[in-house]
């Protein structure tokens, strides 16, 4: 790959990063739920550190390291249950089906940029990105399920 394209690949997944930081700060200032508030917060953050190792990348200061990868839980919320509109005070289970979308897209982003890749560096940096996104994705359809599915007393 010319170090041109490698360049532009890399700069897209940073503003993919950052487009992520800012729709998770936005979203987290439409909630007044805590938990919801931080677990956005939790992201955003997330997504800062996944831009600040790209942007490093791109300068050569930082090496790819393959990282093991385990194998996060898709729960398939995202895929078929519809992303509710944000809006003020949404409840906990709508920011968390929001941020779950988010997440999945980012997710066939890094495995789209992955798959234009030869076997190498790149690709396996760009597959343990999306990795990173599913986990994230994960996490959120597990807040999801919680909430709007609580369990009762009963069982």
């Amino acid at each position: 790959m010319e170090a041109q394209s490698l360049q532009s690949l890399i700069e897209s997944a940073i503003r993919n990063e950052e487009e992520a930081r800012v729709f998770y700060l936005g979203l987290s200032a439409l909630v007044e739920d805590p938990l919801a508030k931080e677990t956005l917060q939790f992201l955003a953050g997330e997504e800062l550190g996944h831009k600040e190792f790209l942007q490093a990348y791109l300068k050569g200061e930082k090496k790819f390291t393959a990282l093991g990868m385990e194998t996060p839980i898709d729960y398939h919320v995202a895929q078929y249950a519809a992303r509710p509109d944000p809006k003020k005070n949404m409840n906990s289970s709508e920011v968390y089906l929001v941020a779950a979308h988010r997440e999945w897209n980012s997710y066939k982003f890094y495995m789209g940029l992955a798959g234009a890749q030869p076997a190498g560096e790149v690709k396996e940096m760009l597959e343990s990105m999306a990795n990173q996104e599913l986990k994230h994705k994960e996490k959120v359809e597990y807040l999801y399920s919680n909430t709007a599915f609580p369990q009762t007393a009963g069982g």
